[in-house]
């Protein structure tokens, strides 16, 4: 389930991060919740996700160490783009074997049948299709995480908001953007985190995914806007 866990970070994702780092200060978010923040916005060139997405530290610990413990929690896409994306674990993506009939469309129907496959416990990525996150719910598929950050203007926001209201551990954005990159990059942050539970390895950047380029805690100051702190709570509804 697990690819070779040896990353080498190009020089210019380490410019890219010191840059993002120059713009936004995200020191005080928690270590997990920082790691999504900032590959999510590394991944977009988008600084409004910092104030966009909803994350929850204990819920993103929880996937952390499911996705980290000796047998794997499985990964499941919703589209292809999304598992070409991921680049340290094999992903489940049942949309090639998935039909379409009156009132499911093949979406929901991959997400059918990918739960067939893997059961409870998977961690669960959704970058594309609005109606896979509502069959997800519809399911109750008891994850070890939903990442469901699905774009556009027909139910997306309205299927991430369903999701927060599901109750589900969650990563969400609050708006109609999101896609197969920001998603990816929201797994990818996890995964790059290290085996430690909720912890880092110090393989990013000259530190690691949730350390500034100066170590923890490090602010830039005045000129760099702070991460509202109220969007990276779990919303309660």
């Amino acid at each position: 389930m697990t690819r070779p866990t040896s990353r080498t970070v190009h020089p210019i994702e380490q410019q890219s991060y010191r840059i993002l780092r120059s713009r936004l200060d995200t020191s005080a978010l928690p270590p997990l919740t920082r790691a999504v923040v900032e590959r999510v916005v590394h991944s977009s060139a988008d600084l409004g996700y910092a104030s966009d997405l909803v994350t929850d530290e204990q819920q993103l610990r929880a996937a952390h160490a499911a996705l980290h413990r000796p047998v794997p929690a499985p990964v499941v896409t919703d589209v292809e783009m999304v598992a070409s994306g991921i680049t340290r674990r094999e992903t489940v993506c049942r949309l090639p074997d998935a039909t379409s009939s009156p009132g499911l469309t093949r979406s929901a129907h991959a997400v059918r049948l990918a739960y067939e496959q893997v059961g409870p416990g998977a961690v669960w990525v959704v970058g594309c299709a609005p109606t896979a996150l509502f069959e997800l719910i519809r399911l109750g598929v008891s994850p070890a995480l939903v990442i469901g950050m699905p774009v556009g203007f027909v139910g997306a926001a309205e299927s991430k908001e369903a999701l927060r209201a599901s109750g589900l551990p969650a990563v969400s954005n609050v708006s109609e953007k999101g896609g197969s990159a920001v998603a990816a990059a929201a797994l990818n942050a996890l995964l790059y985190a290290g085996s430690r539970a909720g912890g880092v390895d110090d393989d990013e950047d000259g530190g690691s995914d949730c350390h500034g380029a100066n170590g923890p805690g490090h602010s830039h100051g005045p000129e760099s806007p702070p991460v509202p702190d109220n969007q990276h709570r779990k919303e309660n509804q």
